[in-house]
């Protein structure tokens, strides 16, 4: 096992590895219950319990083949995003049959598969400057703390300044102020480990204290296999013209989140070279490609990399491994349902305009304390170069906000672009680059539907 995923070469231990893993599966266990949630809106025609289980399958086999075949320490699951897509637009708006729905899935998958194969992907991931990589980095590590902030209720949305404070008065949120300060206590102190037991203890005091429901049974086996296949059969049905704007849409998010995400998570884990490129990159690139394929066929809409990785990197996880133990985590979870609900799940308390917020006070803090890890990145940007620093600006401030890795990637892409055509340096622009900004810019000019 030394030998097969590299640990001594890499500076970690099989210890290491697991602690690292099962810090990644929690700070993502919350996929499990909102992605059955989201898919399974009454009208979609999909059971949630299907999508439970289809969520959980999907994200085993991409998490261990991540580990197995690019020994890489990023785990992958459904897409946040690409998940409300599916269900808002593609089935409830233009009126698709779910099948059809996770055709599309597929075919965008193939695509990117393609494209991985003809070796495209990793010639972009590779003609990103250096400091865009930084910035990109620097970017999702505020947009993982501000997740962590909102699904911790800290700070929660405002129809006339879009954000203020929490109310503190929750029990759910004074939970997780708990954990976040617990949290940052440990890793303060450099306490090996100090995420999950952050998680694990906060998950504790949110049981004693009636905050955080007990388990209501260990285990079930009632498995729902609905969805598994459904969408495989309706590919023929959704290659037309009509439906090749909300491909190209799910296309671009998955071709840009995966380098996003590749790219910090190894920043983090030290794992980049000096060009900024990870270990495989082809097989990172092929295995998330092909997870995006076997999500559609699964029914538990496109898989891809979760930037939650970095939650177990910060944990010391540096190899495939750490994807395994996530994976087989998943595979734990089909009937230990019960246990996972209390570690990753929601608990509801009272929102603006009287909604009710799903707030996630075990695992939250733990993905504010991640951002702040990642976001020490931001020393190696080049703040001295002005063609260099402004991108990188754009890039941090516009990926948080606009609450979209691909977007912010591609607002740093147009700049780039941009500002060395402004400078006369158009030779140092990448050739790949040009092309690229363009497709951002039509994105953002002609919306998908």
């Amino acid at each position: 096992m030394d030998r097969f995923f590299k640990l001594s070469e890499r500076g970690t231990s099989l210890r290491t590895e697991m602690v690292a893993g099962l810090t990644t599966f929690m700070t993502m266990a919350y996929i499990v219950f909102v992605n059955p949630t989201i898919l399974g809106t009454e009208g979609t025609g999909l059971s949630p319990g299907g999508v439970f289980v289809a969520t959980c399958l999907a994200a085993a086999a991409a998490s261990i083949a991540m580990g197995v075949v690019a020994n890489f320490p990023v785990a992958l699951a459904s897409g946040l995003g690409l998940n409300a897509i599916v269900a808002f637009t593609l089935i409830l708006g233009l009126g698709l049959s779910w099948q059809q729905a996770m055709a599309i899935v597929i075919v965008e998958g193939l695509l990117v598969t393609v494209l991985v194969l003809t070796n495209l992907r990793e010639a972009v991931l590779n003609a990103i400057p250096l400091s865009l990589k930084f910035a990109i980095a620097v970017g999702i590590g505020l947009f993982i703390a501000f997740i962590g902030l909102k699904n911790a209720g800290i700070v929660v949305a405002d129809p006339v300044t879009y954000l203020k404070l929490g109310d503190f008065t929750q029990a759910p949120v004074l939970l997780a102020l708990f954990g976040l300060v617990l949290t940052l206590a440990l890793v303060a102190r450099g306490f090996r480990g100090g995420l999950v037991v952050g998680i694990l203890l906060t998950g504790v005091v949110g049981m004693v204290f009636g905050i955080v429901p007990f388990p209501t049974s260990v285990a079930s086996l009632n498995l729902d296999t609905s969805t598994i296949g459904g969408g495989v059969l309706a590919v023929p049905e959704v290659l037309r013209l009509s439906l090749v704007p909300i491909i190209f849409a799910l296309f671009m998010t998955d071709f840009f989140d995966t380098m996003g995400t590749v790219i910090a998570v190894g920043q983090e884990g030290k794992l980049l070279d000096e060009e900024g490129r990870p270990p495989d990159a082809k097989r990172i690139l092929l295995v998330d490609s092909l997870a995006a394929v076997g999500g559609g066929a699964m029914g538990a809409s496109s898989v891809t990399s979760y930037i939650e990785s970095g939650a177990g990197v910060a944990e010391g996880g540096r190899t495939g491994l750490t994807s395994v133990v996530v994976g087989a985590l998943f595979l734990l979870a089909l009937p230990f349902s019960p246990l996972v609900t209390v570690i990753g799940g929601t608990v509801p308390v009272p929102g603006p305009e009287g909604q009710d917020l799903l707030v996630s006070p075990v695992t939250a803090p733990a993905l504010v304390v991640v951002g702040f890890l990642m976001m020490t990145a931001v020393r190696f940007v080049p703040w001295e170069e002005a063609d260099e620093a402004i991108p990188a600006f754009l890039t941090i401030l516009t990926l948080p906000l606009t609450f979209n890795i691909s977007y912010g990637i591609g607002f740093g892409f147009i700049s780039y672009v941009l500002i060395k055509l402004a400078r006369g340096k158009p030779g140092e622009v990448h050739p790949l680059l040009y092309g690229v900004a363009v497709l951002f810019a039509l994105t953002f000019l002609v919306p998908a539907a």
